[in-house]
């Protein structure tokens, strides 16, 4: 299957990867002149045959709003835009509305998996009609992990449906990486205990709290014994807060999910928290978000 995949940043690159992989024509386009394969928007819708799909994998909000406008300007009736980016659910139907008008279909899809996607396959969770979701199978089971396809893709319901499952994947992300992080600290303030890696690691096989966020948790260990070359800032990247904020407006009481998003705000400030570093060091590990160096003195 041919596709047009715009942003080819980290996941973007390596998502064109995986689909080279299983012998599908992608024409990327990004602003940088040293990966891009086509020199304009305009340029790819050119390249691709009609019908054409169009995956969006660029930062949330304005880039993605302006890049579906442009978009509505060189697509065809009959072609369909993926949105595959960090989006609110909120600016699905806007998307959606603009690009009904000249004709062309979308969908949503939020993609978990960070820079090991490429290797393992991403996580991926649709909103938009049925037949569209149809048309860009061949594509979803060339991204999602290997197996049976509900294991790894879900059609989540209509428009907004994706992303919003997306945000309360995140969501859970920021409780998980924060109870990780508390107790990465409580094994590290006991002095009974000689082996904090040691121990996290025994915990990886066999017992109820092993994930592959543990096992990312260790691998940061094992590269930066004690996390000394990392500050405790941790940044977030706005899911976690929509996320609580949809937990008001539904009068959900997420009280993990908020508490671990204030901690990140807590950790702007003056001092220090092992367990922050221990979620900075988890976000590197999967996801290839930058982290603030420690200030040696």
């Amino acid at each position: 299957m041919q596709l047009g995949l715009i942003g080819l940043g980290k996941m973007g690159a390596n998502m064109r990867s995986r689909l080279k992989q299983f012998d599908h024509e992608v024409i990327g386009y990004d602003p940088r002149p040293e990966v891009t394969d086509v020199a304009s928007l305009a340029d790819l819708a050119a390249a691709l045959q009609a019908p054409r799909v169009v995956w969006v994998m660029v930062p949330s909000g304005a880039p993605t709003r302006e890049t579906v406008e442009k978009l509505a300007d060189v697509l065809s009736p009959g072609d369909l835009v993926i949105d595959g980016g960090n989006s609110r659910y909120t600016d699905d139907a806007v998307h959606a509305e603009l690009l009904d008008a000249k004709g062309i279909g979308y969908l949503d899809c939020g993609v978990s998996g960070g820079v090991w996607g490429l290797e393992n396959g991403y996580g991926l969770m649709a909103g938009g009609a049925a037949s569209d979701v149809e048309k860009a199978m061949p594509i979803f089971d060339a991204l999602r992990p290997p197996g049976e396809r509900a294991d790894g893709f879900v059609h989540a319901g209509p428009v907004g449906a994706g992303h919003y499952a997306k945000m309360v994947h995140n969501g859970i992300e920021y409780g998980l990486m924060h109870a990780y992080g508390e107790g990465y600290e409580l094994l590290a303030a006991e002095p009974l205990i000689d082996d904090v890696e040691g121990t996290l690691r025994a915990w990886t096989h066999g017992t109820v709290i092993r994930s592959w966020l543990l096992d990312l948790l260790v691998k940061a260990l094992q590269e930066d014994p004690g996390l000394t070359e990392i500050s405790d800032y941790t940044t977030d990247s706005g899911e976690g807060r929509w996320t609580v904020e949809e937990a008001i407006r539904h009068s959900v009481p997420a009280n993990v999910i908020s508490a671990a998003l204030f901690a990140r705000f807590a950790s702007r400030q003056e001092g220090g928290s092992p367990t922050l570093k221990a979620v900075s060091a988890l976000r590197n590990q999967f996801g290839g978000h930058a982290v603030k160096p420690a200030q040696h003195q």
